[in-house]
Protein backbone atom coordinates (compact mmCIF):
# COMPACT_ATOMS: atom_id res chain seq x y z
CA UNK A 1 0.00 0.00 0.00
CA UNK A 2 1.49 3.43 -0.77
CA UNK A 3 2.76 5.48 1.80
CA UNK A 4 1.85 8.63 -0.11
CA UNK A 5 -1.53 8.05 0.31
CA UNK A 6 -1.22 7.02 4.04
CA UNK A 7 0.19 10.02 4.74
CA UNK A 8 -2.46 12.06 2.63
CA UNK A 9 -5.29 10.37 4.59
CA UNK A 10 -3.42 11.02 7.98
CA UNK A 11 -2.85 14.57 7.19
CA UNK A 12 -6.76 14.49 6.12
CA UNK A 13 -7.28 13.23 9.84
CA UNK A 14 -4.99 15.60 11.65
CA UNK A 15 -7.26 18.27 10.18
CA UNK A 16 -10.65 16.37 11.15
CA UNK A 17 -9.90 16.58 14.38
CA UNK A 18 -8.93 19.96 14.83
CA UNK A 19 -11.64 20.71 13.15
CA UNK A 20 -13.68 18.46 15.68
CA UNK A 21 -12.35 20.27 18.63
CA UNK A 22 -12.70 24.21 17.14
CA UNK A 23 -16.41 23.44 16.20
CA UNK A 24 -17.05 21.68 19.81
CA UNK A 25 -15.33 24.18 21.15
CA UNK A 26 -17.51 26.95 19.64
CA UNK A 27 -20.56 24.86 20.53
CA UNK A 28 -19.69 24.66 24.28
CA UNK A 29 -19.51 28.65 24.32
CA UNK A 30 -22.37 29.68 21.97
CA UNK A 31 -24.62 27.49 24.57
CA UNK A 32 -23.03 29.55 27.18
CA UNK A 33 -24.05 32.70 26.07
CA UNK A 34 -27.84 31.45 25.34
CA UNK A 35 -27.32 31.19 21.34
CA UNK A 36 -28.72 27.40 21.65
CA UNK A 37 -29.60 27.23 17.75
CA UNK A 38 -26.14 28.38 16.41
CA UNK A 39 -24.52 25.77 19.19
CA UNK A 40 -26.98 23.32 18.14
CA UNK A 41 -25.66 23.75 13.99
CA UNK A 42 -21.70 23.69 15.33
CA UNK A 43 -22.32 20.59 17.32
CA UNK A 44 -24.36 18.59 14.39
CA UNK A 45 -20.74 19.58 12.25
CA UNK A 46 -18.69 18.35 15.01
CA UNK A 47 -20.30 15.38 14.92
CA UNK A 48 -20.11 14.70 11.32
CA UNK A 49 -16.41 15.75 11.33
CA UNK A 50 -16.00 12.42 14.48
CA UNK A 51 -17.29 10.51 11.28
CA UNK A 52 -14.86 11.95 8.58
CA UNK A 53 -11.74 11.21 11.49
CA UNK A 54 -13.13 7.51 12.11
CA UNK A 55 -13.63 7.15 8.24
CA UNK A 56 -10.35 8.34 7.73
CA UNK A 57 -8.60 6.15 10.61
CA UNK A 58 -10.23 3.28 9.69
CA UNK A 59 -8.99 3.31 5.93
CA UNK A 60 -5.51 4.10 7.44
CA UNK A 61 -5.46 1.18 9.26
CA UNK A 62 -6.71 -0.87 6.39
CA UNK A 63 -3.84 0.03 4.79
CA UNK A 64 -1.55 -1.01 7.87
CA UNK A 65 -1.17 2.46 8.61
CA UNK A 66 -1.23 4.47 12.01
CA UNK A 67 -3.49 6.76 12.29
CA UNK A 68 -2.54 10.17 13.92
CA UNK A 69 -4.18 11.14 17.24
CA UNK A 70 -2.85 15.03 17.27
CA UNK A 71 -4.91 18.22 15.31
CA UNK A 72 -3.37 19.89 13.29
CA UNK A 73 -4.15 23.10 15.46
CA UNK A 74 -5.17 24.44 18.47
CA UNK A 75 -8.76 25.27 18.82
CA UNK A 76 -9.38 29.46 18.98
CA UNK A 77 -11.91 30.63 21.90
CA UNK A 78 -13.41 33.59 22.40
CA UNK A 79 -14.41 34.73 19.33
CA UNK A 80 -17.16 36.77 18.23
CA UNK A 81 -19.80 35.38 16.04
CA UNK A 82 -18.43 36.96 13.01
CA UNK A 83 -14.99 35.64 13.90
CA UNK A 84 -15.83 32.21 14.22
CA UNK A 85 -17.74 32.16 11.16
CA UNK A 86 -14.63 33.25 9.37
CA UNK A 87 -12.59 30.95 11.11
CA UNK A 88 -15.19 27.74 10.55
CA UNK A 89 -15.31 28.99 6.87
CA UNK A 90 -11.30 29.12 6.32
CA UNK A 91 -11.43 25.26 7.74
CA UNK A 92 -13.98 24.26 5.01
CA UNK A 93 -12.18 26.14 2.68
CA UNK A 94 -8.19 24.24 3.65
CA UNK A 95 -10.03 20.60 3.59
CA UNK A 96 -11.83 21.32 0.42
CA UNK A 97 -8.92 22.36 -1.29
CA UNK A 98 -6.87 19.35 0.85
CA UNK A 99 -9.38 16.87 -0.54
CA UNK A 100 -9.58 18.22 -3.98
CA UNK A 101 -6.05 17.35 -4.29
CA UNK A 102 -5.42 14.09 -2.55
CA UNK A 103 -8.31 12.41 -4.67
CA UNK A 104 -6.10 12.50 -7.76
CA UNK A 105 -2.95 10.92 -5.93
CA UNK A 106 -4.41 8.55 -3.97
CA UNK A 107 -6.23 7.24 -7.91
CA UNK A 108 -2.45 7.91 -9.31
CA UNK A 109 -1.32 5.49 -6.78
CA UNK A 110 -4.02 3.39 -7.97
CA UNK A 111 -6.33 3.39 -4.59
CA UNK A 112 -9.86 3.86 -5.85
CA UNK A 113 -11.56 3.34 -1.92
CA UNK A 114 -9.12 6.23 -0.72
CA UNK A 115 -10.33 8.36 -3.42
CA UNK A 116 -13.74 8.02 -3.25
CA UNK A 117 -13.57 8.79 0.28
CA UNK A 118 -11.70 11.60 -0.64
CA UNK A 119 -14.61 12.80 -2.58
CA UNK A 120 -17.26 11.83 -0.08
CA UNK A 121 -15.52 14.04 2.30
CA UNK A 122 -14.98 16.94 0.25
CA UNK A 123 -19.05 17.20 -0.67
CA UNK A 124 -19.46 17.15 3.31
CA UNK A 125 -17.64 19.68 3.50
CA UNK A 126 -18.47 21.78 0.46
CA UNK A 127 -22.17 21.61 2.56
CA UNK A 128 -20.45 23.05 5.86
CA UNK A 129 -19.16 25.49 4.04
CA UNK A 130 -22.20 26.36 2.64
CA UNK A 131 -24.11 26.14 6.04
CA UNK A 132 -21.44 28.43 7.30
CA UNK A 133 -21.32 31.14 4.40
CA UNK A 134 -25.54 31.34 4.51
CA UNK A 135 -25.28 32.16 8.47
CA UNK A 136 -22.42 34.75 7.91
CA UNK A 137 -24.84 35.73 5.16
CA UNK A 138 -27.76 36.16 7.28
CA UNK A 139 -26.07 38.34 10.02
CA UNK A 140 -24.48 40.63 7.24
CA UNK A 141 -28.01 41.25 6.02
CA UNK A 142 -29.91 41.39 8.86
CA UNK A 143 -27.63 41.88 11.92
CA UNK A 144 -28.38 41.85 15.19
CA UNK A 145 -32.22 41.02 14.36
CA UNK A 146 -30.71 37.40 12.98
CA UNK A 147 -28.67 37.10 16.30
CA UNK A 148 -31.73 37.37 18.45
CA UNK A 149 -33.27 34.68 16.44
CA UNK A 150 -30.26 32.22 17.23
CA UNK A 151 -30.89 32.51 21.16
CA UNK A 152 -32.51 29.86 22.91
Amino acid sequence: MSKKVIDLLNEARSRELSAITQYMAQHYELEDQDFGKLGKKLKEIGIQEMKHAEALAERILFLKGEPTTKPDAAAKKGQSIVDLLKTDMALETAAIKMYNEAAPVCAAEKDQISKQLFEKLLGEEEGHFTDFENIKDHLEKMGDAYLATLAG
